[in-house]
């Protein structure tokens, strides 16, 4: 059996053993391996690094889309930047009262290569409320059009075509694109390793956004331990929200899940003392 080694981070890392490759070859932007692993299911890479496993990627994708979404009150349009497998646009769009879902992919090959070997979400395609956009995320979003209540970054790491959505400008230009009350949430690596991309973002919301934080997931094939997620928000209140208000949210929702729930949601922005003490708020600060 072969192995596919991640190339993420120079001194650490982890194998997957391959036990079929599927696709490996280069697109304008990146280049991109599928394989089959006979624990995960199929693995996708990105210019060395894991994106997506079949094992794993529900905890990902309900974490990035749910929590904002149970957090905002009446949430309607929702953009996401970075399309992958789809798999968050399945999870955002299982929230019936949206009326409006784009997803802007930089790369369209992704979407064409995972429609053939990862196929189990590009099902979004067809639903009615969702538009894909094949262009760059910061152009999109510094151009002039309606706003969203919700902007998902699911990014790659800072590296490559996914640098620029960790830039103090994109964050700017989300925050005017967002309508009032409107909630940011970001990939934002895994603090264990990447420390510097928590510190940076941290530095980068707070002159555009009333609240900002993180919030956490364990994600078993993302090498380092709990990942995190950013969270900018234009009102202090999303991220309030009563326990009560949240199941009553979530069950009036009726969505199936197999790692959010309100719990999670409420425990998730619960952050280590390490992590408080790089992002400036390790004094009992919120």
């Amino acid at each position: 059996m072969t192995r596919f080694h991640e190339t993420l981070h120079a001194h650490y890392g982890q194998y997957f053993g391959v036990d079929e490759v599927l696709f490996e070859g280069g697109s304008d932007h990146q280049r991109l391996v599928i394989f089959n692993n006979a624990s995960l299911g199929r693995v996708m890479a990105l210019d060395g690094v894991i994106q997506i496993t079949e094992a794993d990627e529900h905890i990902y994708s309900e974490i990035i889309s749910h929590v904002p979404l149970f957090a905002h009150p009446a949430p309607r349009r929702v953009l996401i930047i970075g399309f992958g497998d789809g798999t968050v646009q399945s999870e955002v769009l299982k929230h019936s009262q949206l009326q409006k879902v784009v997803s802007v992919e930089i790369d369209g090959a992704v979407v064409q290569l995972c429609r053939e070997y990862l196929p189990r979400n590009v099902g979004v395609l067809d639903d009615p409320r969702h538009q894909l956009v094949i262009a760059d995320g910061v152009a999109y979003i510094e151009e002039r059009g309606p706003g969203f209540d919700v902007i998902i970054c699911n990014s790659t790491d800072p590296q490559g075509p996914g640098a620029v959505l960790f830039t103090q400008a994109f964050y700017q230009a989300c925050h005017a694109r967002l309508n009032e009350g409107g909630v940011l949430v970001t990939q934002n690596g895994v603090p264990f390793l990447q420390p510097e991309e928590l510190k940076n973002s941290a530095e980068r919301f707070a002159p555009h956004f009333a609240d900002w934080h993180f919030f956490r997931a364990a994600i078993p094939t993302y090498v380092g331990g709990d990942m995190a997620f950013g969270w900018a928000a234009r009102d202090h209140s999303l991220r309030a929200v009563a326990p009560a208000t949240l199941r009553q949210r979530w069950q009036a929702a009726a969505i199936s899940t197999r790692y959010y729930n309100p719990e999670v949601h409420l425990a998730a922005f619960a952050l280590p003392q390490a992590w408080l003490t790089v992002i400036g708020k390790a004094d009992n600060q919120s």
